[in-house]
């Protein structure tokens, strides 16, 4: 692992990591941190490393993010065990700057003595939650992100959820500047007592630590009360004082609810809102958030080729009067039209614009064999894409970063309102990473081969080899795991099934159950 202080440096290391290697086969994740690191962000480098070639940490106490009167002089740091952390995770190079390094001549203390060009985000989504107590905040944040962001440059970049209006903003900067960048949100990782990690919980001693679970067990009390139907923010609002009211020594801030898009109050929540609070407990202040949704839950099922993802997704959706959406579908018709169009795999500019233009259509059907009719250009290609032809690219064409960005906003659309059972290779992961029930539908080679035989067989194609189909999936399966573009991972909450031995109604039955059971637990 490499520790870089200064901008010259890194660059050099970035120039001579592409050299001689497409862009696209060395993705980059980048985790931009303020040191202190904790489990929190553990699961941020994790997920970065399953996902990216090369993974850079910054470890950079943004002196711009700092009113005269906060914590800037003593907001822990500790190099030392925050590189021990990184090296365990298998990060490739920790990027260490002072403020001089990055523009700040003077060291720039406070947000109004640094010289220094600066990025403004909406007023709109600075003047709300913690904006209103920390002018200047979210401007020092963008600022110093798009500096790291052009700096490095990165496939992909890593916040945590905890901090949902930083995450808010920064994915409304990328969009609004049109960042080549993909934005990961991580989950908040909490205490067992709910506390959400930070590294200001540093200050807090035992009795403060365990008097601000609090803060999430009101978020709690208002997510039940959602989830019976209370839809009026002010309500909510109200719950969750109830029982903040409950630790005198918690001093609230403000508890809101709002867009988590846009940041936009809400008085009445249609679909989706994030309750969001900040409080103080002594000299620590702390924030916590919950998104509450107005859905069905969704079913995320992943797997690996063979693992009778399909079949099973479609059962399950019919079994709970669910809509299923076959995304493995999608991506078979791109790659038959792709194919009809005489476009070689690799030339990705013209597979980015049929893409873009192409349009998907699916509709429920009966068939076994092919469970929704599929029309790509008002052209039935229900049986064509299943072709052995389309099977050996579709997995090229899948890693391309046009196609899946175009096709994972269709399929995002449909997951608004909920209700859903997807199937695929990165749907919990990527597409749907707050799925409600996540489902690593696997099975051994030797039997997804079987079932792969078969499957051609009844479809009257070439009869392969056993042993050849095993090889097929073998390879099959490490492209999936080791494409840059969104590969094959189990999603740390999902749940996994091994279906040897199993048939599929076992499969579909133990899946209802599951969903049936994450209903009634709200």
């Amino acid at each position: 692992m490499l520790v870089f202080t200064t901008v010259a440096a890194l660059r050099c290391y970035l120039r001579s990591c592409q050299l001689g290697v497409d862009r696209i086969e060395q993705a980059v994740g980048l985790v931009p941190t303020m040191g202190a690191l904790h489990a929190g962000h553990l699961t941020l480098l994790e997920r970065a490393r399953q996902q990216n070639s090369i993974v850079i940490v910054s470890i950079f106490v943004n002196p711009l993010q700092f009113g005269p009167s906060e914590d800037f002089q003593k907001y822990p740091r500790q190099l030392e065990p925050d590189r021990q952390l990184c090296e365990k995770a298998g990060v490739d190079v920790i990027f260490v700057p002072t403020p001089e390094e990055m523009g700040m001549n003077n060291g720039g203390v406070f947000t109004a003595s640094v010289a220094l060009t600066q990025v403004v985000p909406p007023e709109s989504m600075t003047s709300v939650l913690c904006g209103r107590s920390r002018r200047g905040h979210f401007q020092g944040v963008a600022t110093i992100v798009t500096k790291l962001l052009n700096l490095v440059q990165p496939t992909r970049a890593y916040f945590g959820q905890k901090d949902a209006q930083q995450l808010a903003i920064i994915r409304r900067l990328v969009a609004d500047l049109n960042l080549p960048v993909e934005i990961v949100a991580c989950p908040i990782v909490r205490e067992s007592s709910g506390l959400a990690l930070s590294s200001r919980n540093q200050y807090l001693r035992a009795q403060e630590k365990e008097e601000a679970s609090v803060l999430y067990r009101s978020l709690r009390q208002a997510e039940r009360a959602f989830l019976a139907g209370e839809r009026s923010s002010a309500e909510l609002i109200a719950l969750v004082k109830l029982e903040l009211a409950k630790v005198p020594s918690i001093e609230l801030e403000y508890v809101e609810s709002v867009d988590p898009t846009t940041l936009i109050p809400l008085d009445k929540i249609e679909e989706v809102a994030l309750l969001a609070l900040a409080a103080r407990l002594g000299s620590t202040r702390l924030i916590d958030n919950i998104l509450l949704r107005n859905r069905q839950p969704i079913v995320a099922i992943d797997g690996p080729a063979g693992a009778g993802k399909s079949t099973v997704a479609r059962q399950v959706a019919q079994a709970l009067g669910l809509l299923y959406l076959d995304t493995g579908a999608m991506y078979r018709a791109v790659t038959w039209l792709v194919l009809q169009s005489d476009i070689p795999i690799e030339d990705e500019l013209s597979i980015a614009e049929i893409v873009c233009k192409c349009e998907i259509i699916l509709r429920m059907s009966d068939e076994t064999l092919a469970p929704v009719r599929v029309w790509i250009n008002s052209q039935e290609v229900t049986q064509a894409i299943r072709s052995l032809e389309v099977t050996s690219q579709v997995s090229a064409l899948a890693a391309q970063l046009s196609v899946r960005q175009e096709l994972v906003k269709q399929q995002q659309l449909w997951g608004e309102k909920g209700g859903i059972v997807v199937e695929g290779r990165d749907i919990g992961t990527h597409v749907f990473p707050d799925a409600e029930l996540k489902i690593f539908l696997t099975a051994s080679v030797q039997e997804r081969a079987k079932r792969r035989q078969q499957e051609l067989k009844n479809q009257g194609e070439a009869n392969l080899s056993l042993e050849q189909m095993q090889q097929n999936l073998v390879l099959r399966d490490w492209k999936d795991t080791n494409r840059d573009i969104a590969p094959l991972q189990k999603a740390p909450d999902s749940i996994e099934i091994l279906t040897d031995g199993l048939t599929i109604a076992e499969v579909t039955d133990r899946i209802v159950s599951l969903y049936r059971e994450k209903v009634e637990q709200g």
